[in-house]
């Protein structure tokens, strides 16, 4: 059984949603705090990339940080490499859960996406 890691925020029902759903599959994963210790750069760059998402998929919109920063309007004119320094220096900004099996990597809590990524072990 593959070891799983998940940045999420313990006080998200999301997030507790998504961990109770693995556990009901028989994992038993890495609570990592994303608030905490969000991931550094080189490693949000290895999970957008395993993810097979767009960079913009990471940022957690619907967040208090997210909206006082007016990042809205303010993405399309950072680069890659600033907005991925932004999202690393602050967890609140990351969308969440993040799972990684560390070639694979969901983000959010779907259950039709987690049955495709986390059904069968």
């Amino acid at each position: 059984m593959s070891q799983l890691k998940i940045y999420q925020y313990s006080k998200c029902s999301t997030c507790r949603n998504a961990v109770k759903w693995l556990q009901n599959k028989g994992y038993e994963p890495e609570l990592i705090p994303i608030f905490e210790q969000p991931p550094g750069p080189e490693e949000l760059e290895d999970l957008i990339r395993k993810s097979g998402l767009e960079l913009k998929k990471f940022f957690n919109t619907s967040g208090e940080v997210y909206k006082e920063l007016k990042l809205k309007d303010k993405l399309g004119d950072m680069s890659r490499e600033e907005q991925i320094s932004l999202l690393s220096s602050n967890g609140r900004l990351i969308k969440r859960p993040i799972v990684t099996d560390g070639s694979k990597v969901t983000v959010g809590f779907k259950e039709e996406t987690f049955e495709e990524a986390w059904g069968a072990q």
